[in-house]
């Protein structure tokens, strides 16, 4: 049970807790940020749409929490091609106080050949940006090992902090197999560059193929908030849960 309890706290430190369905409300941000922190830990980010940034410091500030950093999306979810509209998009993500940008690639682009407009879009908005960036492959609709290895080796040429699977957005989420790519790319770089699975995970059991694949590829020391993330905010509950059974509650602050 120890063991297990362990794990959930873990999981709980990597996790970007994530809200972005639209719809939300400022008492669904509140509740979220209530949420960031529990007697198994704090995750690592809430992330919301930038317009959201500033009132969830508010709250967190409020419920007293410490240290969970504040991240949102740009060019999200289409991965639209128009770099002029992304930049104005991380602008505001910047005047909001964002910690994180998690930005969709033009994964159009790669789809019919155009890697060199892809490569100036992230080069552009990599310049633009000045704080952690994910870039988001949308690995779903890459399809093919080919086309994820080039969309990961672009990415890492352009300066992304992160390699993210997918929006969620999508039929085709996180996979093992996309996942061992963006990760074998991320080790034949030698760059500090670090993963988010995003996307269908639920469980811990899902969420544990992620960790295995990590500590096989990168080493079990790499994985921690800085360099290993969770997109999985469905996964929170059974984390709570988990770690409650050691006898100490732990339950959401909200």
């Amino acid at each position: 049970m120890q063991e297990a309890t362990a794990l959930a706290r873990q999981m709980m430190s990597l996790l970007d807790l994530t809200s972005l369905s639209g719809r939300e409300t400022s008492e669904d941000v509140r509740h979220l940020c209530g949420r960031a922190c529990s007697p198994c830990g704090r995750v690592a980010a809430v992330c919301l749409f930038p317009r959201f940034l500033r009132e969830a410091r508010t709250a967190l500030d409020r419920w007293g929490i410490r240290g969970v950093r504040l991240a949102t999306v740009a060019n999200f979810p289409a991965g639209e091609e128009d770099s002029a509209r992304a930049v104005a998009e991380i602008e505001l993500c910047l005047s909001n106080a964002a910690d994180e940008v998690d930005l969709v690639m033009p994964y159009g682009a790669l789809l019919r050949g155009d890697s060199g407009f892809v490569r100036q879009f992230l080069r552009t908005c990599r310049k633009a940006c000045p704080v952690l960036l994910k870039v988001i492959l949308e690995s779903g609709r890459l399809g093919s090992p080919d086309l994820i290895r080039t969309a990961s080796r672009l990415a890492i040429e352009c300066g992304a902090d992160f390699l993210k699977t997918s929006t969620g957005r999508t039929p085709v989420h996180a996979t093992p197999e996309a996942a061992r790519i963006m990760l074998e790319a991320i080790a034949e770089s030698g760059l500090p560059v670090g993963f988010k699975a995003s996307g269908g995970l639920r469980t811990m059991a899902d969420a544990q193929v992620y960790l295995d694949l990590a500590a096989e590829i990168m080493g079990p020391d790499w994985i921690g908030p800085g360099r290993f993330r969770f997109g999985a905010s469905q996964l929170l509950d059974e984390l709570l849960r988990v770690a409650a059974q050691e006898g100490e509650p732990c339950v959401g602050s909200a």
